[in-house]
């Protein structure tokens, strides 16, 4: 009889430990999921609207451009791939953009701060006073006391929260901030985390006539985004999307890759956003190196096998659409969208959410992929079960692309909600084309003198005509 219970009573501890492992292991993998609870962007007031007259305007008070930087402008705000309704801050509309004051970037700033956060508390049913964690990402502009500081006094938040204020990132800085609240999970259990990304363009304009600085002011534009997130496993049924995978790549250590895009003061002493023309190279060298440990993770084993078939035949790429349905590109400008899309053997429907939020709403920096994402709910694409591959490019230089599963069917109002059914527009014409596309036609005959050039841009765009001392 004690030959039989010996072995019995072995096995039923091992199948007790067994299962306390499982149920431990499943606890464990819980808390270290991210859901995200809600997400808002930030759309500008009309009066800050920036169109082909208030450009103009604006160009027209740089003293230091001559006919040659004109030309610049007009061409690349043509090739830019961004159009007349997107938004620049009070200071740059109202004519202060060379000399912002510390007040009109605060303010620039906790308007898209309180105006997003009041949305998602409002859409989650989360209170300022459950939020564990705050990352707030602001790549450049630093001020005492910490951005992070002034949003826990705003909403009165709790003593033990966690706070972390992030500069630097650049474009990236939205994943980035989304990665360092995934770790923060790993040993925070039931917390609920929110994220906030935009940028400080007010009192980064650049008011010089570098050509490869000149581009940042053709580009970026006014706007942000908060998020909150939670790996509470009770909360998992209000959440909307989940973050299966995120992967960072970081070629800093290339010097030319590292300078591609910085911050600098140029010859005469005006500092601004250096983008060089290695720029796009760099973009897909960091693409690369991002994939290649991403899409081991996200594809099946059959397409994967499949691909090193092809690769050795030298006959066809990979085919991402079979671990993903829907990617979110980072609205960076027309070439960033176009050369993405084509290294991936994306169509232009999948490349649509990225070219209409760069033309609705321009380069929003580090917020930019997630009107892409609005956009693709506005439309009402996002399907439960549906994934999202999201990639975005940073100065370092660096690529971010992350996972998300969607968890429920979205399509819900959003920033898009009064214009969705206009996009896409039958054609993406450039008012600048159409209004100022006179200054790069050789065949145009006028006079070459700078203040003529400067007279006629104004009466093409029916702005006033600003008198420089």
């Amino acid at each position: 009889m004690d030959y039989f219970l010996i072995p019995l009573c072995i096995f039923s501890i091992l199948y007790v430990l067994f299962h306390i492992f499982k149920f431990t292991k499943q606890r464990l993998k819980s808390n270290q999921n991210c859901y995200m609870l809600a997400y808002q962007c930030y759309r500008a007031t009309e009066d800050r609207r920036l169109d082909a007259k208030v450009c103009a305007s604006i160009a027209l008070r740089n003293k230091n451009l001559g006919i040659e930087e004109y030309k610049f402008l007009v061409q690349n705000m043509i090739n830019s791939g961004v159009g007349e309704q997107t938004y620049a801050p009070r200071n740059v509309i109202n004519g202060d953009e060379n000399c912002p004051k510390l007040s009109d970037s605060i303010s620039e700033l906790e308007e898209i701060f309180f105006g997003t956060l009041d949305q998602i508390f409002f859409k989650s049913g989360i209170s300022p006073q459950q939020i564990d964690i705050l990352v707030v990402n602001v790549s450049m502009f630093v001020t005492l006391p910490s951005l992070t500081s002034r949003i826990i006094n705003h909403y009165r938040m709790r003593s033990d929260i966690k706070s972390f204020n992030l500069s630097g990132m650049g474009c990236s800085g939205s994943i980035i901030s989304i990665n360092l609240v995934q770790q923060l999970f790993k040993i925070h259990e039931n917390s609920i985390a929110v994220v906030v990304s935009t940028e400080a363009f007010g009192s980064n304009w650049y008011g010089g006539k570098e050509k490869s600085m000149m581009l940042s002011n053709c580009l970026f534009r006014l706007g942000g985004v908060a998020m909150i997130f939670t790996n509470n496993p009770d909360l998992k049924n209000q959440a909307i999307l989940k973050l299966n995978h995120l992967v960072r790549a970081d070629l800093g250590s290339n010097q030319d890759i590292y300078e591609c895009a910085m911050q600098i003061d140029d010859s005469l002493g005006y500092r601004g956003m250096r983008l060089n023309r290695n720029l796009t190279k760099s973009a897909a060298k960091t693409l690369t190196s991002n994939l290649q440990i991403m899409v081991p993770k996200i594809l099946p084993w059959k397409e994967l096998i499949r691909y090193v078939v092809v690769s050795v035949r030298k006959k066809g790429g990979i085919n991402l659409k079979t671990g993903v349905e829907h990617f979110c590109i980072h609205p960076g400008g027309k070439a960033v969208i176009d050369g993405v899309g084509k290294s991936l053997g994306l169509n232009e429907y999948d490349l649509e959410p990225a070219r209409m939020a760069l033309y609705r709403f321009g380069n929003i920096s580090s917020a930019s992929p997630w009107y892409a994402l609005s956009y693709m709910e506005a439309k009402k694409r996002l399907k439960k079960g549906d994934r999202i591959l999201m990639i975005s490019f940073g100065a370092g230089f660096q690529c971010q692309s992350c996972l998300w599963e969607v968890m429920k069917n979205l399509g819900g109002a959003n920033i898009w909600k009064d214009c969705i059914d206009n996009f896409p527009p039958k054609n993406l014409s450039s008012a600048f084309m159409e209004k100022l596309g006179w200054l790069l036609d050789e065949n145009v005959d006028y006079p070459k003198e700078v203040e003529h050039v400067r007279r006629r841009i104004a009466e093409s765009v029916g702005a006033s005509y600003p008198m420089l001392s």
